[in-house]
């Protein structure tokens, strides 16, 4: 039995519009040590997902399909049971630091708070592997730095006391959305390596969200690409870099900044714009924007299938674009 297991996952918001679907259908697996990378456009539900796996939507949101974790259903939970594992079994690493720390209390008192919680220690030895944690991740002089307060800290600094938060009751699944947003490119490298150190030595469970594809072929063993609310491709990651069989996966690629461009050269773009979830077509949702696309692939259902083992892509004209070069643009 996997310890995470997603099974059809949807979730519907409330906007001003009317409801939307933010989450279509999304469904995975993930074993104890094993990382899954989740990549795509801001905007196109990553996101929603992990918040929907923290039991942290908004109160408006309706969700349906099945979320298991370590065999338990997720969805249904009343709130004082999902209290109990977040922070404890289930932790997450959020976007901005900034906005994940309360610039009220310490860092000692934060990174102390989930071992107090979840496993009853007393001050003095919470906060003493609160330091120990601080340490752990890379904050130089812990012991004396302890007692400032977030605002003293630098961006990387802060977000490596909200990874000692993360992993203070040592979890079985760690959620790291964005992790190194914001950070230089230094900063960033050491965040990944302190989270893929921690992952190997405490085996968790990683799914790392990203939109950096570079950050996703070096850190994780499966990825998904999700686009509209959808996982449009997914499979082992040297597998779909090798075969990158839907359009909106090769626009990524086509995308990404490449070391030794002409100088002024300008990117490639995917045109257009991610829709708004309220305007997504009954059929794909990047149809709008994929130079491939045929009438019928806004208006009919699309299936994910198999294009090899391990590998599923959700596109109509799939094995008709099978010859293409992975680096063909979508746009």
């Amino acid at each position: 039995m996997a310890l995470l297991e997603v099974q059809s996952l949807s979730v519907r918001l409330q906007t001003q519009r009317g409801p939307a679907e933010a989450v279509r259908g999304v469904g995975f697996a993930l074993e104890r040590g094993q990382t899954l990378g989740l990549i795509g456009e801001s905007g196109c539900g990553k996101s929603i997902t992990a918040l929907a796996l923290m039991g942290l939507l908004p109160e408006a949101a309706t969700v349906g399909g099945s979320i298991r974790f370590d065999g338990q259903e997720l969805l249904g939970l009343p709130d004082a049971d999902w209290r109990r594992l977040r922070g404890n079994r289930l932790a997450m690493v959020f976007q901005e630091p900034m906005t994940a720390l309360n610039p009220l209390h310490t860092v000692a008192h934060q990174v102390a708070e989930p071992l107090r919680l979840h496993q009853g220690l007393d001050r003095a030895t919470a906060r003493a592997r609160a330091i120990g944690l601080l340490e752990r991740v890379g904050i130089a002089d812990a012991r004396r730095r302890a007692d400032a307060y977030p605002h003293q800290f630098s961006g990387g600094q802060r977000q490596r006391i909200t990874i000692a938060m993360a992993l203070a009751c040592e979890p079985d699944l760690l959620i790291a959305d964005e992790p190194t947003t914001a950070l230089d490119v230094t900063v960033q490298e050491q965040i990944l390596d302190l989270i893929a150190d921690l992952v190997q030595e405490r085996g968790m469970a990683l799914l790392l969200i990203s939109h950096d594809l570079g950050v996703i072929a070096q850190n994780v063993q499966r990825m998904m690409v999700m686009y509209g609310g959808q996982v449009v491709e997914q499979g082992r990651t040297e597998q779909v870099f090798q075969d990158m069989a839907h359009p909106y996966t090769r626009g990524l690629f086509g995308a990404r900044p490449r070391l030794g461009g002409s100088r002024g050269s300008r990117l490639d773009t995917i045109e257009g714009q991610v829709p708004e979830l309220a305007d997504l077509p009954p059929g794909c949702a990047f149809s709008g924007r994929c130079r491939y696309a045929l009438p019928a692939c806004a208006r009919e259902t699309v299936a994910s299938r198999q294009r090899q083992p391990g590998h599923e892509v959700r596109c109509l004209r799939l094995d008709e674009l099978a010859g293409l070069s992975p680096g063909v643009n979508a746009a």
